[in-house]
């Protein structure tokens, strides 16, 4: 079978896929990248493409779907099968530029846990978490990557390229999945990616933000095993 890599969103780590790589990694090769060494999308995707098998499938959330684009635009050859999740095509709009600086300060100052807390956790799941365990979990993953990643990771967010062309040119199985109340990278990013890749199969999933892989795990993973099923 076809291996299978995982692109982490930002400040996540491998947790972030913890039911999928669970469901998958009995019956392929399955490995989660760290995205954490670099402040570029081009640096973060030879990275990948230097440790990731010579084909396989690739599957990210958020940034690490970000990445998996410059993933593919450099190497589309090496890409059997391609996952968006919750992400977003386009290059980095200028107001939302604009934030990242005040929050890199923050960050360096010592505010990795505030910022985490107060302007990007609650922006995550469509309902509150009743028990914080998904919260939580992304406050852990926050910290123990620590504040250089933020700031590398948010400057790696704030140049990337716009990548409708690459997905314009790949024909390979690709799967489109994001939760309806994704308030960072809303149905209609998702919709527009479908609108450039005829063969895609596109999810909404009811009741979801922007975690799908954590708030509705049973959908996504059956979502992702369907994508996977000739591969």
């Amino acid at each position: 079978m076809t291996p299978l890599v995982f692109l982490p969103g930002m400040m996540c780590d491998a947790r972030i896929f913890a039911p999928q790589i669970a469901a998958f990694s009995a019956e392929r090769f399955t490995a989660c990248a760290a995205l954490t060494a670099h402040d570029s999308m081009k640096a973060l995707a030879q990275d990948v493409l230097r440790l990731a098998p010579e084909r396989f499938a690739l599957a990210g959330l958020s940034m690490g779907g970000i990445l998996a684009m410059e993933v593919l635009r450099q190497a589309p050859g090496r890409v059997a099968a391609l996952a968006l999740l919750d992400t977003n095509p386009l290059a980095e709009r200028p107001e939302i530029q604009a934030k990242r600086q005040p929050q890199i300060d923050a960050v360096r100052a010592g505010g990795l846990s505030a910022v985490m807390s107060e302007q990007m956790i609650p922006n995550y799941l469509a309902t509150p978490d009743p028990d914080h365990k998904i919260n939580a979990l992304c406050l852990d993953m926050a910290l123990a990557l620590g504040p250089e990643v933020f700031v590398r990771q948010s400057l790696a967010l704030r140049d990337r390229p716009d990548q409708t062309d690459v997905l314009r040119r790949f024909g390979g199985p690709t799967l489109i999945l994001c939760g309806v109340q994704d308030r960072l990278c809303p149905p209609e990013r998702h919709t527009l990616m479908k609108s450039l890749m005829p063969q895609a199969k596109l999810e909404i999933l009811a009741d979801c933000g922007h975690l799908t892989t954590l708030e509705n795990p049973q959908e996504t993973t059956a979502a992702m095993s369907r994508w996977l099923e000739d591969t």
